[in-house]
């Protein structure tokens, strides 16, 4: 049985269960006024489902569901969860609606079991009893999260491609959970406010300053986008200089994305150390065309040219504030271990850590594909380059964790390149001095022989 097959088969399924649950609660629902006014909002409730980074969405509707359980009852707050399925984007497929239709049922009536169960209060008994409400909500709300993950992990380990369930958990639900479970104590506010007499207007109170931080939150998010698609565009303007650098920074960017998988770093770690990747090169922006473009070796002053790149990338990005962590890394990435490279010559650990991956892969990306003077060196050629150069151009521990994670997860090589121009003669590119006593430099910026 494929996975097609059996993706549809759990749709089914989970549907099926859906609709008995719906069965039940409908005979045990009381719909009073919180039942109409939270399933109204529910359904307007698309302000409820904010970004999570740059793919996923998260939904709050469990705060209403949450506040339900306190307010009517189970059989009430599964049937307002089923109604938030009716505001999905209408660019999903079918198949994604029901299943998410399904899952907010599901998701409903696991918290509601473990709340009833409990001995939740509800109504004015929530009053008398504040710590049995407090505890019951908090741990439906962590059985909502539960179950939600797991059947987001079955759906996501029968669809090819990303995300996968090991990264929505590492990325997404693990990273997410406690400030999720902060949000299910707002259900809980908003029945104590309806039941100590505010009634509609604990709507208001709950949901308008909530509606206006999540405003201003997308707006720091659409900032951030412009910054980053600003960012890309210089990228591409370097790139279009050289047809032989093309797709090197993004390159780069996953290859030290891999790295960093590879060794364990949290997310916000990760995120930056990909940025970081993606501009390393930001600087070369300032450098004639006619320096990039240049067949053969370099003079003393065009290599001066190259070797500033770093202090001007560092300029370009330098007023942008969620990339704070990203200069040191663009500054020092051409540094060697052994304190030979520039533009400080730091030397072994006082080389910051990001910058020490980044050497490791823009050096590999150089070299395994295509120049004017040479063609692409095969995967496996490279690694050998970077084992031999460790200790004294490259941070021996990284070398080892970048050839483990290239030999199990495999390189994607540039494409399209040019041929090599057979007149040109040069030992190594001169865009990348982390290999070779000089790179393609002359005169004194060449080195020994």
């Amino acid at each position: 049985m494929n996975r097609r097959v059996l993706l549809r088969l759990v749709v089914v399924v989970t549907t099926a269960l859906a609709v008995v649950v719906l069965g039940f609660a409908a005979a045990h629902a009381t719909i009073d006024a919180p039942t109409v006014f939270l399933g109204l909002l529910m359904l307007a409730g698309t302000v409820l489902r904010p970004r999570v980074g740059q793919v996923y969405r998260t939904s709050l509707d469990y705060v209403l569901v949450i506040a339900l359980y306190l307010l009517s009852g189970v059989g009430s707050a599964i049937l307002v969860g089923a109604v938030g399925a009716l505001g999905q984007d209408r660019r999903h497929p079918l198949v994604k609606k029901v299943f998410n239709g399904a899952q907010s049922v599901i998701c409903a009536a696991a918290g509601g079991m473990v709340f009833h169960y409990a001995g939740g209060p509800r109504g004015d008994d929530v009053l008398s009893h504040p710590w049995d409400a407090i505890w019951t909500t908090t741990a439906a709300n962590a059985t909502w999260l539960v179950v939600n993950a797991l059947l987001l992990c079955v759906v996501l380990s029968l669809e090819p491609g990303d995300p996968s369930p090991s990264t929505f958990l590492r990325k997404v639900a693990l990273p997410t959970s406690p400030s999720l479970l902060g949000y299910g104590l707002l259900g809980l506010l908003l029945a104590v406010a309806w039941l100590s007499g505010l009634g509609f207007l604990s709507i208001l109170l709950i949901f308008v300053p909530l509606y206006v931080s999540r405003w201003a939150l997308s707006q720091y998010e659409v900032e951030r986008r412009a910054q980053a698609a600003t960012m890309r565009a210089f990228i591409q303007v370097i790139e279009t200089k050289d047809l032989y650098t093309r797709g090197h920074s993004e390159r780069v960017s996953e290859g030290v994305g891999m790295l960093g998988r590879q060794l364990g770093l949290p997310a916000d770690r990760q995120t930056a150390l990909e940025h970081a990747g993606l501009l390393h090169d930001v600087g070369k922006v300032g450098v004639p065309t006619s320096i990039i473009q240049k067949p053969g070796r370099l003079d003393d002053t065009e290599m001066d040219a190259i070797r500033l790149h770093p202090a001007r990338g560092v300029e370009l990005i330098g007023n942008i504030p969620f990339l704070e962590e990203v200069k040191s890394a663009v500054l020092h990435h051409h540094e060697k271990y052994d304190g030979t490279g520039y533009p400080a010559g730091l030397s072994g650990e006082n080389i910051p850590y990001f910058a020490r991956i980044i050497g490791i892969v823009d050096a590999f990306d150089s070299l395994t594909s295509t120049r004017s003077y040479r063609p692409a060196r095969g995967v496996e050629e490279t690694l050998a380059i970077l084992t031999q150069d460790r200790h004294t151009h490259f941070d021996p521990g990284l070398v080892d964790a970048f050839v483990e994670v290239i030999r199990r997860h495999g390189w994607k090589t540039a494409v399209n390149q040019p041929a090599p121009d057979g007149s040109v003669v040069a030992a190594i590119d001169h865009d990348d001095l982390s290999l070779g006593s000089g790179g393609g430099a002359t005169g004194t910026a060449a080195g020994p022989d």
